[in-house]
């Protein structure tokens, strides 16, 4: 039975269809949690510290180690799914998060909970890219749209609240309980997505060993020299080092991929299509403008406004709460009108939120919420607008037994996106102000959410550049063993 008839028998264009419906509700699951532990640990740091010792240095590798190994093992995780069945590895990936889970609310000294937050970044990468992949295979083409919109929208929200639920559990309970509550989420989600997930594997029996090493050292090497840049210096010997290395490395990898690999997995040829190119590059970009902007407002609003961490998320909520609202609303559109418009005007939206909300604070006297509250909202559209559409163009801007490792490519993308908007805004706000009073806080701030708002536009620039039908790049060679896939339709985007 073909899929799209199996398709058709669970519901058609009219529902999900149960496997449809078991397989968004597990992978949103799973999504939320890993990227809620990418930001989840910054409101708890003071209070681990009191617990556990450590320095400065100590508490940033609390986060960083999370961020790195997620970002240095997400293409792997996509390229062990093709190989060996993608609802198996995504077992091992949530069983993985879920054990590095209760190790970090079981540490005992700082250098245990470094370590179990590599684990549970370790298990996200080899679970997240799986979850478009999954997803994909288990919806009807017609109502994609409306899938993924509710997808990303349980991600964005996860990304922008992971400070608000992080303060809030420590608040009120325990920093631990930022890490328990997984332990009984993983515990259902494992033997559920076991019974539920549908297997599916990619068409080449081979795992490209010589590749998996290349991006995975040049990824470590660039990850780390941006999460390092800031505290260390860039020009100390570590960070310039690691980039220089990783930058290598990675060149290693293309040329390897290009002119080397029987079985490439990352396929250079997947570059020609403008549709893939031009989506990749406006997701790292929208997470560099997105990400560095939400780390440095949610810090204004407490070191500036006075806020706890958790009457600062709560007035974030404009924002990250618009995700849950706008998202599947943005993904029926995007089924009926193409998602490549919805994506241009929610990264255009999103620039002018963020360079509303840098005009607002350069023009008040003192610190008010109440005139803010625009920006946050148009912030908050323009997120949502981009989440929704943002996985059916990647997922349509290639051949089907591709989408596995172009999830895995985009998500490693904008992991990177995400740490390089830290570090560059993080670095302009400290070359023009800093912690010291509120005004340098300010000083610091205003010129870095202009660079962010601006990233982000260009960001709509690169969406804009999409074509109106994608036509994703012409298959290479079929691995033995394997089938030849199907011509592929224009896609209107």
């Amino acid at each position: 039975m073909t899929e799209s008839k199996e398709n058709e028998e669970q519901g058609g264009s009219a529902s999900f269809g149960p496997t449809g419906a078991w397989t968004l509700v597990i992978t949103s699951i799973a999504g939320f949690m890993a990227s809620l532990d990418n930001l989840v640990v910054t409101t708890a740091l003071p209070s681990i510290r009191e617990e556990l010792g450590g320095g400065l240095s100590d508490l940033e590798w609390t986060v960083s180690a999370y961020t790195l190994s997620f970002a240095v093992l997400l293409m792997f995780g996509a390229a062990l799914g093709d190989r060996f069945g993608r609802r198996k590895i995504f077992l091992i990936g949530v069983s993985l998060f879920t054990i590095g889970s209760a190790a970090a609310a079981l540490s005992p000294g700082i250098g245990a909970l470094i370590a179990a937050r590599a684990v549970q970044g370790a298990g996200a990468a080899v679970s997240m890219p799986l979850t478009l992949t999954l997803l994909t295979a288990a919806i009807p083409a017609a109502k994609r749209g409306v899938a993924f919109g509710i997808w990303s929208g349980v991600n964005g929200l996860a990304i922008a609240t992971g400070p608000l639920v992080g303060g809030t559990l420590t608040e009120h309970f325990s920093w631990q309980w930022i890490f328990w509550i997984n332990v009984p989420v993983g515990l259902v989600l494992v033997p559920l997505a076991a019974l539920r997930l549908r297997e599916s594997r990619g068409v080449s029996p081979s795992l490209d060993v010589v590749g998996t090493l290349l991006v995975s050292g040049g990824m470590f090497g660039v990850v780390l020299g941006l999460i390092r840049g800031n505290p260390d210096g860039w020009t100390s010997p570590l960070v310039l080092t690691s980039l220089i290395a990783g930058g290598l490395v990675l060149t290693g990898f293309v040329l390897y991929e290009q002119y080397g690999a029987a079985h490439p997995m990352l396929p250079m040829r997947l570059f020609r299509s403008r549709s893939f190119s031009m989506i990749n590059a406006a997701g790292l970009l929208m997470f560099l403008g997105m990400f560095g902007s939400i780390f440095l407002i949610s810090q204004h609003l407490q070191t500036v406004g006075g806020y706890s961490p958790q009457d600062a998320g709560i007035r974030m909520l404009p924002w990250t709460g618009m995700p849950l609202l706008i998202a599947p609303i943005a993904g029926m559109m995007s089924d009926k009108i193409g998602g490549r418009r919805i994506v241009v005007a929610g990264l255009v939206i999103q620039s002018l939120g963020l360079g509303l909300y840098a005009v607002i604070n350069d023009s008040l006297d003192h610190f008010e919420y109440g005139p803010m509250v625009p920006a946050v909202v148009l912030c908050g559209i323009g997120m949502s607008l981009y989440f929704a559409p943002m996985a059916t163009l990647v997922m349509d801007s290639v051949l089907p037994h591709e989408q596995g490792i172009a999830s895995g490519a985009n998500n490693a993308l904008r992991e990177v996106g995400g740490a390089l908007g830290v570090a560059v805004l993080s670095a302009v706000f400290s070359s023009q102000g800093g912690f010291g009073t509120e005004q340098s806080y300010l000083d610091g701030m205003i010129p870095a959410l202009y660079v962010g708002a601006a990233v982000v536009m260009v960001a709509a620039v690169c969406s804009f550049l999409m074509p109106r039908r994608a036509q994703p790049a012409p298959a290479g060679p079929v691995a033995a063993g394997g089938t030849a896939p199907a011509d592929a339709e224009p896609v209107r985007i």
